[in-house]
């Protein structure tokens, strides 16, 4: 794909959702961490409803250190994995208070020697809460990076890098909301929805699903 068709392609993403948002609930760096932490193989629909109470009960680390496991797993058991995922939590927080002053630091090594931090979730915490030009890559930006192809690589880390390289410095910002959420809503992974893709035209996949004849 070539460096104006790559352009144009964010240029529509811009023009179409000019402050793209992620669909998480949060309020705070903290919240953000730990909605993320939570997310992992979730979806963000059953995150948003264990934080509902989790944040009210309790909206910072000290609190949440005082809920203790068996209190953070009563507001997260309908998520998948929950007891290990309130584990992290728990110990988190208490890095958190005992290293950083009780605030989410703003560098990717602190944040990703926080239990179940991992690459794609210090990113994630980085472009959304503190406003850096990163990307986080899962499963529907790994899809559309190669299936676009935006950024063809084998691996999540490999097209994490090709993207931050080929994508228009002015977009970095908004690119890891632009492509999530097309990931998720229209280029899905059965079915695409070629006929309704705004970037159709620019789109290089050859397995374009139809329009329908209805």
């Amino acid at each position: 794909m070539n460096p104006a068709k790559r352009r144009e392609i964010f240029a529509r993403f811009a023009r179409a959702n000019p402050h793209p948002q992620g669909e998480l609930h949060w309020s705070t760096p903290f919240q953000l961490l730990v909605a993320v932490i939570l997310s992992a193989q979730a979806t963000d629909r059953s995150v948003n409803q264990a934080t509902a109470t989790l944040f009210r009960d309790a909206p910072g680390p000290r609190e949440m250190l005082a809920l203790g496991r068996e209190g953070i797993e009563r507001h997260v058991r309908t998520i998948g994995l929950f007891r290990s995922k309130a584990r992290h939590v728990e110990e988190t927080c208490r890095i958190l208070l005992e290293r950083h002053g009780g605030e989410v630091p703003r560098d990717r090594e602190s944040l990703e020697s926080l239990p179940g931090v991992g690459r794609k979730t210090a990113n994630v915490v980085l472009n959304i809460a503190f406003g850096e030009p990163t990307i986080a890559v899962d499963t529907h930006l790994f899809r559309l990076a190669n299936r676009i192809p935006l950024a063809p690589a084998r691996t999540p880390l490999a097209v994490e890098r090709r993207l931050l390289r080929l994508i228009p410095p002015e977009y970095l910002q908004h690119a890891h909301h632009w492509l999530i959420l097309h990931g998720r809503y229209v280029c899905k992974a059965v079915r695409p929805d070629c006929p309704n893709c705004l970037i159709a035209d620019l789109c290089e996949y050859r397995s374009k699903t139809p329009a329908s004849d209805d």
